[in-house]
């Protein structure tokens, strides 16, 4: 499966964006959908992650809240909305993809990666 990226912007301190992932193929909804990011000088880390129902999904402590994951099977694509942004919410974003992540926090169980929005958050 090929991912792309986008919806990443410049946004102010307390604003909101939605970024979306689009996959290719006709085996999208037998995939986990994560989403991960990675701040300059950081290593990448978990943000969310949804089932291929869409009927669950995980959120790192320090989006829940403030961030949803959503997707959309017939439309081949996911979501992460995210809203009451801080400026430590900026970073590189990356949607990911795998059938079975048995630990989905985890970037190593992602077979398949995205490009990568960039998202700007200012105080």
């Amino acid at each position: 499966v090929q991912l792309q990226a986008f919806g990443g912007g410049l946004v102010q301190a307390g604003g909101s964006l939605r970024l979306s992932c689009a996959a290719s193929g006709r085996t999208f909804s037998r995939y986990y959908m994560g989403w991960f990011r990675q701040a300059p000088g950081k290593e990448r880390e978990f943000v969310a992650v949804i089932s291929r129902s869409g009927g669950s999904s995980n959120y790192a402590d320090s989006v829940k809240g403030r961030f949803t994951i959503s997707r959309d099977n017939g439309q081949n694509t996911v979501y992460l909305q995210m809203n009451s942004l801080k400026p430590e919410d900026t970073a590189v974003y990356y949607c990911a993809a795998d059938m079975t992540p048995r630990t989905p926090t985890l970037m190593g169980e992602y077979d398949y990666w995205g490009q990568g929005t960039q998202v700007t958050v200012s105080s």
